[in-house]
């Protein structure tokens, strides 16, 4: 869903209740003036309050963002990825890291290396590589973005490859090994994650048959 869409429709939603619940005239008032003990003041609470995301309550806690005891030689803002573990670490310095829980490629679809983000884009277009159109045909040549496209919110393409750090509008794949090779990972976690890197940021991808605790 675009950003702002679900928030709008439930304030919209919101005021037209208050307008028929409230006494004749009372409406002149700003909200700012609503009695919060009111019983009307209840109505207004799924919108003033900050709720947890909604797409983190489909991810297991553990997979959730969090920052974590991480010692590594790694230099400060480079990430590494936790293959076999689904975890995606970005590394703060002074033994600590962000961790957030991330979806990897299927069975016969990892990979491993070395990488730099090659280029940055919101709500990017999806233009499925032609590795995919062989083995899915009936996917689409091109694909807008926005809400519907599989690449969510944010995308961070990988050097030269066809694989990208991207998000997802499915959250519930998050800690599955359900792509093609790239690293998915909520709209939430992307656009935080997006904020902090730069063109040329260093990735490590770890082998599925290695653990990324110890580097």
């Amino acid at each position: 869903m675009a950003c702002g869409t679900h928030g709008d429709r439930a304030f919209a939603a919101v005021v037209l209740l208050t307008m028929a619940l409230a006494p004749a005239g009372a409406m002149g008032a700003p909200l700012a003036m609503v009695d919060p003990t009111s019983p009307t003041a209840a109505i207004f609470d799924p919108v003033l309050r900050d709720p947890q995301p909604a797409e983190q309550g489909d991810v297991p806690a553990q997979l959730r963002r969090q920052v974590v005891i991480y010692p590594t030689r790694e230099a400060p803002g480079t990430i590494v990825i936790d293959t076999p573990n689904t975890y995606l670490y970005f590394v703060l310095g002074g033994g600590r890291a962000i961790r957030y829980g991330i979806g990897v490629g299927r069975e016969g679809f990892t990979w491993s290396g070395v990488q730099q983000i090659s280029r940055k884009s919101e709500w990017p277009d999806w233009h499925p590589p032609a590795e995919m159109l062989a083995r899915q045909p009936y996917l689409p040549r091109f694909m807008a973005g926005g809400p519907g496209n599989p690449l969510g919110a944010r995308a961070m393409y990988l050097g030269g490859t066809i694989y990208r750090i991207h998000g997802t509008n499915n959250p519930s794949t998050i800690g599955g090994r359900v792509s093609s090779g790239c690293i998915r990972m909520t709209n939430e976690d992307v656009t935080d994650l997006y904020s902090r890197v730069n063109i040329g940021t260093r990735v490590i991808v770890k082998p599925m048959d290695r653990r990324a605790e110890a580097n």
